[in-house]
């Protein structure tokens, strides 16, 4: 091969990659999240390290606050100078994040936004006098002139969150709060003081996703969240490749020789970044669906229903909000195991690298460093079909901004959706054909099929470039069984 054609190639996948890169980003713009993060940091490191993950997604979010806030944990203090370190870490990387990907926020936009709640435990600071800077900036982002959601990932207690509704309740129409509640997207910790079932109760408009109870009772080991990493502290559950969330690889893939933002992530204590679950639904990756917490994602997945008390919930709930649900996973060992951890566990590996990725751009250029691919479903995303009916599902399109080598693995998500089928023979609910192809197909089943015989079927598609580290994209098939 001469040097022109060699020459020649080489322009073409920096061309596609730059094609790649521009429709991501162009996608990027125009559907960030607003959020709006509440965090009782310092009281255990797993706060710090969430908060340097979330630094390196801020390209996908617009960030409006970061408030130091207490819980059961840190009852007296709140800790806004930690915040202030790690985002001035962030400042050191920002402009080599920009080399990756546009959007990366300056940092004195994050510093402008950082506020404290009040320093005192739960419902004591909430009510009359208990405004703080923290609160009536919530308030103030909620009521901006913006028609988009507003997440509010709370890592400790959310008493910041029950002061701004309890000022919005007292002192505007009803129609008013039905509209400040209406805009709220709540995803808490568990219950890290009295006020988030105080919010649940008094506030059942609230977008509330939840595995509630406090830590004294137990309510740890039950929470989706802890699926994070919590194999062998909180959780307790096997099945998952614990290699990959430990101490040892945070230190080679994270923490050393990978820049002042790697170096703010400290030594795990008890599990890694039990916070990061709030957050990682809502990462722009194919598979998450923030408004559809039943769908599934990095972040866990949900259902909607008013649980049953629990010996360590506060008090019996009394609202149906979005709470522990289970799949069902082969895991790394080889077998079956059936849980909600398994919900977030589940996609450890592609969540991992994902983060290992993005460290590695607040250093390397661009060349050096791996990307994730882009996934094209050039068949229908949406269709419907009857039982026996082919459908046939087509990746085509689907390319990777570094040239790399694409992998392609099809799956039925049977958890998810009310068409539900079993297979007496496999045990497996669904057979694709050519699932690891770009290309696939499958038969809608029929005959042991749950009455009434109809509904959805969501079919995922992870695409796993061959970079270093392998990163994975996500397309979602939406198939309704009609009769």
């Amino acid at each position: 091969m001469n040097y022109l054609m060699i020459l020649s190639r080489l322009r073409g996948v920096v061309f596609t990659a730059f094609l790649a890169l521009f429709f991501v980003n162009a996608v990027a713009a125009k559907s960030k999240t607003r959020i709006f993060v509440l965090t009782d940091i310092e009281n255990e490191p797993d706060d710090a390290q969430s908060l340097v993950r979330f630094l390196t997604y801020a390209n996908q979010f617009d960030i409006e606050g970061l408030v130091a806030t207490t819980s059961i944990h840190q009852q007296k203090r709140t800790s806004a100078w930690r915040i202030k370190e790690i985002v001035e870490a962030y400042g050191k990387v920002q402009t080599n994040l920009l080399k990756h990907e546009p959007g990366y926020p300056p940092v004195g936009d994050l510093l402008a936004v950082i506020h404290e709640g009040r320093p005192d435990y739960g419902m004591n600071a909430v009510g009359e006098g208990n405004d703080s800077t923290g609160s009536e900036a919530l308030i103030a982002a909620v009521d901006r002139d913006d028609s988009r959601p507003i997440w509010v990932p709370v890592w400790g207690g959310p008493n910041v969150l029950a002061q701004a509704l309890w000022k919005v309740r007292a002192t505007r129409s009803a129609e008013a709060l039905a509209r400040f509640v209406a805009k709220l997207r709540v995803y808490t910790i568990s219950d890290q003081d009295n006020s988030g079932p105080w919010i649940r109760k008094e506030f059942p408009g609230v977008f509330y996703v939840a595995s509630p109870g406090i830590h004294a009772g137990g309510a740890y080991h039950y929470a989706t969240w802890s699926g994070i990493s919590g194999d062998k502290f909180h959780a307790r559950f096997t099945g998952a490749d614990f290699s990959i969330v430990n101490n040892e690889w945070l230190d080679q893939h994270i923490r050393k020789n990978h820049g002042p933002l790697g170096a703010q992530h400290p030594h795990t204590e008890y599990l890694m970044e039990g916070d990061t679950p709030s957050f990682l639904g809502l990462v722009q990756n194919g598979l998450n669906s923030p408004e559809n917490p039943n769908w599934g994602g990095w972040g866990g997945r949900y259902e909607f229903y008013t649980p049953r008390m629990q010996k360590w919930f506060q008090e019996p709930e009394t609202r149906p909000f979005w709470t522990n649900s289970v799949d069902e996973v082969i895991g790394h060992d080889g077998n079956w195991h059936t849980s909600n951890h398994a919900t977030i566990w589940r996609w450890r590996s592609a969540y991992q690298n994902d983060f290992a990725a993005r460290i590695d751009w607040t250093i390397k250029p661009y060349d050096q460093a791996n990307h994730p691919p882009v996934v094209k479903i050039s068949s229908p995303k949406k269709l419907t079909a009857k039982q026996g009916g082919l459908v046939k599902l087509s990746a085509a399109g689907s390319s990777d901004p570094d040239g790399d080598q694409l992998s392609y693995e099809w799956f039925y998500y049977s958890e998810v959706g009310s068409f539900t089928t079993s297979n007496a023979r496999t045990g497996q609910p669904l057979t694709i054909e050519q699932f690891d192809q770009q290309q696939a197909s499958f038969t809608v089943p029929s005959g042991r099929v749950m009455l009434p015989g109809t509904g959805d079927m969501h079919i995922i598609l992870a695409v796993t470039d061959n970079g270093t580290p392998p990163l994975t994209r996500y397309g979602r098939v939406i198939v309704e069984v009609t009769e």
